[in-house]
Formats: C-alpha cells, sequence, structure tokens
C-alpha cells in the first residue's frame, strides 16, 4: 500500500449514523454497544470494511473503542489521540480518557439501573469478557454476544481485498516453515497439548513462512489455522487466496475454506492451546459446547517469532541501509526545498508535498513493496498530534521558522523498516533545541544500555525519559515497539514502556523513539531501530549474562537543533560515532550533491 490523502474522517456522519445503531439497538432489546476499533484478527491494521469505529464515530486512530448508550457514546482514546480526537467526532460523541477510566468503571457509572450491553464475539477476547463480565454483573449488568449491529446498518461496507497469498522466501525466513513447524509441534507435546489454535495474522504468516495484502502497510494473510503435535497444519482462508501456495506448504498443510473454521474445531481433540488475550470469543464458545478441554497459553508462535534468526537480522541490516540511503536523499531534498523557501517567497512546500517526496525516494530504490505504516509529516503544529495524517483537507504548508516531524517506514522483502527524523526549517521556535537535544539525549541513553539477562523494557523506558523529567517534561506514548520482519512495524510482545513485562531477549527488534510535544507549536521525535544482542564481555565485570543493543538505523540527528553545550563528552562521543558510522554505511549508495550532503551532516559536532 502507498499513501492516499483522502480525507476518511466525516464528523457530520456520525449523528445520524449513530441514530441509526440506536434504533437497531432498541429492536435487539439491547442499552449498550460495543464498538472495538481492531477487527478479528486484532490486527493494528484493518480492512476498509472492518473500520466500524471510524465509520460510526469519524475517530480513525489506531487504538481506541466507543460505547454507545441510549443516552451517551463515548469514544475511548489514549494520550496519543487527545489532539487528533477533537476535529474528528461530532459533538453527540463524548471522548473518555483511556486506559485511566476504564469501561466497566464507565458503563457502571452510566447505567446505575443495569441492562444488557451487546458485542461480536468476533471482536472480543475470552480475557476481555470475563474480565468485564465480573464487574457488570455484580451491577446488574448483562453482556450478550450477537451478529454485528454495524454490519446490519452499513449498507456500503467495502468488499474484502481479492489479492492471494504469497511464499515469503526461505533465504530471508532463515528456516523452513517445515523446521517451524516442527519447534512449534515439538513445544506443544512438552506441554502436553494436542494442538493449537492460531488467529494471530502475523504469527501464521511466520510459521508458514507466507505473506499477504489483506490489510494495508502490514503484509499479513487473514485467515485461521490449526497445528497439532505432529506438525500438521490447517490453513483457513477465503476460496482461491492460497491457490498457488499448494507446492511451497506441501502434503503436511492443508488449505481450507474459512467457512470450515467453526466445524473443524468440533473435531479436535484437546487439551487445545488457544490464546485468551487475542483470539476471538466465539472459538472458546466453540470448544466449550463441543466438550473439548481447552489449555488456555500464549499464542506458542509469538516468542519464537519475535526472536529473530541471523538470516532475518541480516535481512533487517541490509532493509535499513537501503532505506536510509532513501531517507537521506530526501533529507538533502528538504533541505534544498527549505533553502528555497527562505529566498522565494512564492515557493511553496506542503506535507502532502513532503509525504509524495519521500515515498518517491524509496520507490526509487526499485524494492519498496509499500509503506509499512501511513508517513506523520506534521509540519509547526501539526507536529505535536502525535500519530497525524495529513488529508486534502488538512495539509498546510511547511513554513521557515517550524520544526517538521517525519516518521516513516518502508516494506521491503528483506525486512520493515521505521523512522523518525525532526527537522528545523530555518531558524527554530523558542526552546525547540533544548527540548530537541533532551529528546536526543534519551535517545542516546536507551542506544548505549548494557543490561542484566531477565530485564523487560519497563525497566529501561526511564532511561529515556530522564533527561525529560529532568525539566519537568515527557511524552504520552511508549518509547519503543517490537518490530516484525517484513510483518507489523508494531509487533509484540516485546516493547519498551511502562507497560511492558515480556523480557527482552536477543534476536528482537525495537524502536527506540522518545519525544516531546508542545500542543499548538511544535512536537519531536527521534527515532531508531535496534535488535537486542548478547554484550561483549568487560574486563572486570561480574561473571553475569549482559544484553547490549545494535543500532539498524543510519540516518544523520539534526545538528541544526543540537545543544552541543547540554552534552556530556560521552553523548558527544556517541553522536559523532554515530554519525562516523552512517556516513561509512550510506555513503557508498549515494553520489553527487547528496553525498556531499551526507557528508555535511555527519562532520563531527
Amino acid at each position: 500500500m502507498y499513501q492516499n490523502f483522502v480525507t476518511t474522517a466525516r464528523p457530520e456522519q456520525g449523528p445520524p449514523r449513530l441514530a441509526a445503531l440506536r434504533e437497531r439497538m432498541k429492536a435487539e432489546a439491547l442499552d449498550g454497544w460495543i464498538v472495538p476499533r481492531g477487527d478479528t484478527w486484532r490486527g493494528e491494521n484493518v480492512r476498509a470494511r472492518d473500520e466500524r469505529l471510524a465509520w460510526l464515530t469519524g475517530f480513525t486512530g489506531s487504538a481506541g473503542f466507543a460505547a454507545i448508550l441510549d443516552h451517551k457514546a463515548g469514544v475511548f482514546i489514549d494520550g496519543r489521540y487527545k489532539i487528533q480526537i477533537k476535529s474528528q467526532v461530532a459533538p453527540e460523541f463524548t471522548p473518555v480518557d483511556w486506559p485511566a477510566t476504564k469501561l466497566a468503571d464507565w458503563l457502571i457509572a452510566e447505567l446505575p439501573e443495569g441492562g444488557t450491553v451487546g458485542y461480536d464475539a468476533w471482536l472480543h477476547t475470552p480475557e476481555e469478557i470475563r474480565e468485564l463480565h465480573g464487574k457488570l454483573h455484580p451491577k446488574g449488568i448483562g453482556l450478550k454476544p450477537c451478529d454485528n449491529l454495524i454490519d446490519a446498518i452499513w449498507e456500503d461496507r467495502p468488499a474484502p481485498p481479492p489479492a492471494p497469498f504469497i511464499a515469503w522466501p526461505e533465504e530471508f525466513a532463515g528456516k523452513s516453515h517445515a523446521e517451524k513447524r516442527a519447534e512449534i509441534a515439538a513445544a506443544l507435546r512438552e506441554a502436553g497439548q494436542r494442538c493449537a489454535v492460531l488467529t494471530l495474522p502475523d504469527s501464521i504468516a511466520w510459521l508458514l513462512n507466507i505473506r499477504g495484502d489483506d490489510v494495508p502497510c502490514t503484509p499479513v494473510p487473514l485467515g485461521f489455522a490449526i497445528i497439532d503435535d505432529t506438525g500438521r497444519c490447517e490453513l483457513f482462508c477465503p476460496q482461491g487466496k492460497a491457490d498457488n501456495l499448494r507446492d511451497h506448504l506441501g502434503a503436511d498443510v492443508d488449505v481450507l475454506d474459512i467457512d470450515a473454521f467453526l466445524g473443524a474445531l468440533g473435531q479436535l481433540s484437546g487439551p487445545v492451546r488457544l490464546d485468551a488475550k487475542s483470539a476471538p470469543a466465539i472459538i472458546e464458545t466453540t470448544l466449550k459446547g463441543w466438550g473439548t478441554e481447552i489449555a488456555e497459553a500464549e499464542d506458542p508462535c509469538i516468542l519464537p517469532k519475535a526472536r529473530k534468526n541471523a538470516a532475518e537480522i541480516e535481512g533487517a541490516r541490509q532493509a535499513h541501509l537501503r532505506d536510509g540511503a532513501a531517507v537521506c536523499r530526501f533529507l538533502h531534498w528538504l533541505d534544498t526545498e527549505a533553502a528555497r523557501l527562505a529566498q522565494d517567497p512564492d515557493h511553496k512546500l506542503t506535507e502532502i508535498g513532503v509525504v509524495t517526496a519521500l515515498e518517491g525516494f524509496r520507490r526509487e530504490t526499485n524494492e519498496l513493496r509499500g509503506i509499512s505504516f501511513e508517513t506523520i509529516a506534521g509540519a509547526g503544529e501539526h507536529g505535536a498530534i502525535t500519530h497525524y495524517r495529513v488529508t486534502e483537507d488538512t495539509d498546510r504548508e511547511v513554513r521557515p521558522g517550524e520544526l517538521l516531524l517525519v516518521d516513516s517506514g518502508g516494506q521491503y522483502l528483506d525486512g520493515t523498516t521505521d523512522i523518525t527524523r525532526t527537522i528545523a526549517i530555518g531558524t527554530p521556535p523558542t526552546d525547540a533545541a533544548e527540548c530537541y537535544t533532551r529528546v536526543l539525549q534519551g535517545m542516546i541513553a536507551l542506544s548505549r544500555a548494557r543490561f542484566p539477562k531477565g530485564l523487560v523494557g519497563r525497566d529501561l523506558d526511564a532511561l529515556a525519559r530522564f533527561p525529560l523529567w529532568t525539566a519537568g517534561l515527557d511524552y504520552d506514548h511508549g518509547t519503543g515497539h517490537g518490530v516484525g520482519a517484513f510483518l507489523s512495524v508494531h509487533e509484540g510482545p516485546q516493547r519498551i514502556s511502562k507497560g511492558s513485562e515480556t523480557p527482552l531477549e536477543p534476536g528482537m527488534i525495537l524502536s527506540n523513539e522518545p519525544g516531546y510535544y508542545r500542543e499548538g507549536a511544535f512536537g519531536i521525535r527521534i527515532e531508531n531501530l535496534i535488535v537486542t544482542r548478547e554484550a561483549p564481555a568487560l574486563p572486570g565485570a561480574d561473571d553475569r549474562e549482559m544484553y547490549d543493543f545494535e543500532t539498524l538505523t543510519f540516518v544523520p540527528l539534526e545538528r541544526r537543533l543540537i545543544v552541543a553545550g547540554m552534552l556530556s563528552p560521552t553523548e558527544r562521543d556517541w553522536i559523532d560515532a554515530y554519525h562516523a558510522a552512517t556516513f561509512d554505511a550510506i555513503a557508498p549508495r549515494l553520489d553527487g550533491a547528496a553525498r556531499d550532503w551526507l557528508e555535511a551532516a555527519c562532520a563531527p559536532l
């Protein structure tokens, strides 16, 4: 997928759709209806036909949900979307600060006399439903699974994408899918489980070395799979999607129609492994209906997928070199444009122009398969909107005297990239350079981290925030997310955030992206991708296993925003070493004026 700039948020369409939904709720004798942003497959990116939250409310963020009652319509959003939602929803919808306000607490407060709240069992997990039931039932509020009420009133709902699945080459995967299936089968036998039901598309993609084009930006195949303790597997997908994969999948993988999936659950012998945190609740209900024993446990593919092997890491390195050269060409072009803006008052540059140019440089590699997420190009006050998406309606000029935040990434067969750079267009706003330097100090601290085996991302998160905290500043998003191998740019379970609980292990790729945002003025974020590795031994160190990070991203930092006097000698040395490594890695891929620009951008401080 490539970027488009169509305005999808239509606040004026929300009230009549809300009224239609309430009429449907009344017909079903429901006092409430839950509208998640996610789909059956729990992905960040969903098909157009599954954008139920955006269709109803106008809110287009990648996380959140709505709870619709007959007297109030709450839209639950986290700190990333506090600014965005103001322009996207009609007054009939009430923004709710989440997770500070929990859904159950909100429903209890708004339904003091009790009632019945409906939900689509394909769109919620068993764990979510159990937690809600446990809090609502004592207050006289019931939960009722129903056919989706949004689908019933969405007359022009888009059709599913027709593109077939593809095989992902073993040279990039590092293992055959037979090896992976054997690995998962061994884990099932060790746990005493007969089979596992897989519902996460990136797990199925990883296990079978296949990819798809079913959702924007993330090359996953939408379907379901069942793998047993011998390694045999059944793949359930829409007809025709896997016809070209028969030879790739071989005799031990059967391809079946997706409509046969629920019926196939009745043929399973337990214990059946099911991830209650990600599987649709209807699967648990169906298995229990057949009397099948369920073993609740994490999807067995999640951790093996997160621990990238040598081939996947090398693919990531090559993808980042290719992508880094494209981004450097873009930054050179942007510097040229900024100079023209300063010299020629009639020259114009817009946010859409920035996004289009960057995508063009990536396309010139002739290896780009698509963007890994919709590019964020926020000029001035738009940079303070954490997940800003420029549209034809919001597009504004990039002007001298402001910051431009550009967060983007590419999908290549050998890897997935994600990089953010904040650029000064002319003289930066007051305080911006000091704020930028504090963000940079946090990014450096995390890049240099050396830590004992067993630590989780939560243990490292404060390293990136501390320079901001000392000035009374902070940011309302995690410091780092996992990244897949030609898969999701936001991959779990590895994270660097206040809520992360997964120990970091060698091979896990993460982002390193502290930031700072001043509403109405500017936004700052600096992001490199890093991969966890075993740290080299140090003379005189304890005899304990230690990890550190290898930086994968090589693109110069914005030296015009670096206040050198705020830096320690160690921080200055890190910046100079990073720039030297960037020049060595990227210069052979550039020539002419772009190479000259890179040399100047990578000069010692």
